[in-house]
């Protein structure tokens, strides 16, 4: 459970650190599912790479990095669908946003080793911009992730900042926010990463010689409504706690209806 303690260094500084949520056992299930799932997707024609392009990297070294990125893995295996819905989960999602939580979007990163791709800082806000900003973040951590491995880096307090102006709508000017800028969270298998959507952060190479394999889970409150209809797909509004207070008609699109 989380604690007052918990919420209340969430609230002040954009996020929060829960170790073992998911017990080893769990988390060796989840690695075949993802191992399973990319090679699956490489014998068929959805497989690329989704790294970052820009001018945070010079383009040789931009060349050479590769990054899993797939949304919606729930769709392709049961375990992602009991992963999201997991008691330990749901109830961090409900300490930290309220009672009512509201499913946006599930993705899958991986970073291969030697050349996963880094994520120079930003605020997820830009991709989909909501009214009240309740929206946030669970990285899922399936290995123990550092610095070597491009563990995530976040600058504490930084959602107060609100939206900021983002090169491209995609990430903030490199050099006024390296990501040495941001404090690293380190984390172990089984740990997951909490944060706001208007918390700063990013990500640095996977120079090491291990994959490192994180499922984002992004939430809402569902009375939170979106300022403009993007980054929709298919799930969401799934309510994984509590009600959806807004009693509504939902297309397959996921977006609100009076029909």
């Amino acid at each position: 459970m989380i604690t007052s303690e918990q919420v209340r260094f969430y609230q002040e500084n954009g996020y929060l650190l829960v170790k073992g949520v998911y017990a080893a056992e769990e988390v060796e299930i989840l690695r075949n599912s993802v191992d399973m799932f990319l090679k699956r997707a490489a014998a068929s024609r959805f497989d690329r790479s989704h790294a970052w392009q820009g001018d945070y990297l010079p383009p040789e070294e931009l060349k050479k990095l590769v990054l899993k990125g797939f949304h919606d893995v729930q769709y392709h295996d049961a375990q992602f669908t009991r992963m999201i819905l997991h008691p330990n989960l749901v109830q961090a999602f409900a300490g930290l946003i309220g009672e009512n939580v509201q499913l946006h979007h599930v993705k899958m990163m991986v970073k291969p080793p030697e050349k996963g791709a880094a994520f120079p800082m930003h605020q997820d806000y830009p991709y989909f911009p909501h009214e009240k900003h309740t929206m946030m973040l669970a990285s899922i951590h399936l290995d123990t992730t550092n610095e070597e491995n491009g563990c995530v880096f976040v600058i504490p307090g930084s959602h107060k900042l609100g939206p900021l102006p983002h090169v491209g709508s995609y990430y903030l000017n490199h050099k006024e926010y390296p990501i040495s800028s941001g404090v690293p969270c380190i984390a172990e298998a089984g740990d997951v990463l909490f944060f706001n959507y208007l918390t700063i952060h990013g990500s640095p190479v996977n120079s090491s010689s291990h994959t490192r394999r994180n499922i984002l889970v992004q939430v809402r409150d569902p009375e939170d409504l979106p300022t403009k209809d993007t980054h929709v797909s298919w799930g969401q509004g799934l309510m994984l706690n509590g009600i959806n207070p807004i009693f509504r008609k939902y297309t397959y699109t996921g977006k609100l209806s009076d029909d």
